[in-house]
């Protein structure tokens, strides 16, 4: 009897060892694509530094589960789906952009080229490589059915969700930096009062530097930083105050929070009768008598630049094209327009022309990332910049190669003699967005620098 029992137990393992063995390999098939592949070129960042995934890994395994019994070209629509949601919400994250903006603005892709930058090409090669060898790959049979083979399906979701927790350790503040609901409100505009100096008799200048940070810990940064504007020729024609502003979200956030004192966004601004309801400084101003000026190295349509401007109260809008007539070479980069060094000098021929007191606004473009060499960016041989930084990160070093070549650019215009009197505020927009934790930790994650000039009486008033 015993032996019989055993008997029949030796033969039900032998006839369930063949389908426990296929269901494994379906099982494993699965986990190739939608744990492996599915994160994998997002994996490759935890060792650089990148934004949590949490969701995205979530919502990559267990659509993995749902379709995986359904037909090939249904299931990697569906990776593609989950693919294309990991990358928007990965950019989103990187440049601290939300998930709506991030959306809302691919309707200007096709006015960047990111062509210019190796790390886009790379970028993209992985992610197509990926796409195809995963429509391969789906020829493999991924239903598993086995109640265990499930549940290992959800403890691989869930033990991937801890590794990007762990990874991401000491950098969360660093990513998807959207200013939550009550937020205090703070502005380099609001804390120097650059406002209140309205008073027909100067013209009042505001600067947003692109991508310019705080530095964090690193000396040789905090020694470049405003550098130039530590000299006699400055010091005595003008105040020199500087300090730190709090941030939220990317460029057109940093312009609406100095321009429309408070958190918010430019899509806020796209009807001129709302723009109206915030009485933004271009607006507030020209009612006293100012003229209003814009000025900015890339084109007006991207972000809708041109229309928004207007909106908020600048009477006239000069962009690349503009620029480039008036003399501006070409910069490249994957934001191509003019070189941000050439335009202090045309910002400074406004103000000598202007026939009534003017607030200019410059938004500068070329040091956005990724900064390459070559390209007209006068940002190769960067030792020259700082040995330091040349060798430690290149890449702040090329991006300090630009904020120099403005500075000293706009140093030089700012102490002619006959440049008018004026007050200049410099302000960061965020602080630069890198892929890496290495670069991307040498800034405040929460704050950007302000510089104020304000212009001192001249003899004889």
């Amino acid at each position: 009897m015993s032996d019989i029992s055993y008997e029949k137990f030796d033969a039900a393992i032998d006839e369930s060892a063949p389908r426990l063995s296929a269901d494994l390999k379906r099982f494993g098939n699965w986990a190739l694509i939608w744990i492996a592949l599915a994160n994998l070129p997002f994996m490759a960042m935890w060792f650089v530094g990148a934004p949590p995934r949490y969701m995205e890994i979530a919502i990559a395994g267990f659509t993995g589960l749902i379709v995986k019994r359904m037909p090939r070209p249904i299931q990697w629509i569906a990776f593609t789906a989950v693919m294309a949601f990991s990358i928007l919400s990965f950019v989103a994250g990187l440049f601290n952009l939300s998930m709506n903006s991030l959306i809302y603005s691919l309707q200007f892709f096709t006015e960047i080229k990111p062509s210019n930058s190796i790390e886009y090409i790379g970028a993209g090669v992985v992610i197509v490589g990926i796409l195809i060898a995963t429509w391969f790959l789906l020829k493999r049979d991924t239903n598993f059915t086995k109640p265990l083979h499930i549940l290992l399906g959800g403890v691989l979701i869930f033990a991937l969700v801890g590794a990007d927790v762990s990874m991401g350790q000491g950098m969360r503040g660093h990513y998807f930096r959207a200013a939550p609901a009550g937020a205090d409100f703070e502005s380099a505009a609001g804390k120097t009062g650059f406002a209140s100096r309205a008073d027909g008799k100067r013209h009042l200048v505001l600067i947003m530097v692109e991508s310019l940070g705080v530095p964090n810990d690193n000396q040789a940064m905090s020694d470049k930083l405003f550098a130039y504007y530590n000299n006699s020729a400055i010091k005595d024609r003008y105040d020199i105050s500087q300090g730190t502003s709090l941030y939220y979200n990317s460029t057109t956030s940093g312009e609406f929070r100095e321009m429309c004192g408070q958190w918010g966004d430019y899509y806020e601004l796209l009807d001129a009768g709302d723009a109206a309801k915030l009485n933004c400084l271009p607006a507030m101003l020209a009612k006293k008598g100012y003229a209003t000026q814009a000025m900015h190295s890339f084109v007006g349509d991207f972000f809708k630049r041109s229309t928004w401007y207007a909106n908020i109260g600048f009477e006239s809008r000069e962009f690349w094209p503009e620029l480039q007539k008036r003399g501006a070479e070409w910069c490249g980069g994957v934001f191509a327009g003019a070189c941000d060094r050439q335009v202090p000098k045309l910002l400074a021929e406004n103000l000598k022309n202007a026939e009534q007191p003017t607030f200019l606004y410059w938004l500068t473009l070329n040091a956005h990332l990724p900064v390459p060499t070559g390209l007209n960016l006068n940002a190769e041989n960067c030792d020259r910049v700082s040995t330091e930084l040349d060798k430690e990160f290149p890449m702040i070093c090329r991006q300090f190669a630009i904020f120099d070549d403005i500075d000293k650019a706009l140093v030089s215009e700012i102490t002619a003699s006959d440049f008018p009197e004026a007050d200049i505020l410099l302000v960061g927009d965020h602080m630069p967005p890198y892929f890496d934790r290495h670069h991307r930790s040498q800034f405040d994650p929460e704050r950007v620098p302000w510089l104020y000039l304000k212009a001192k009486p001249r003899t004889g008033e």
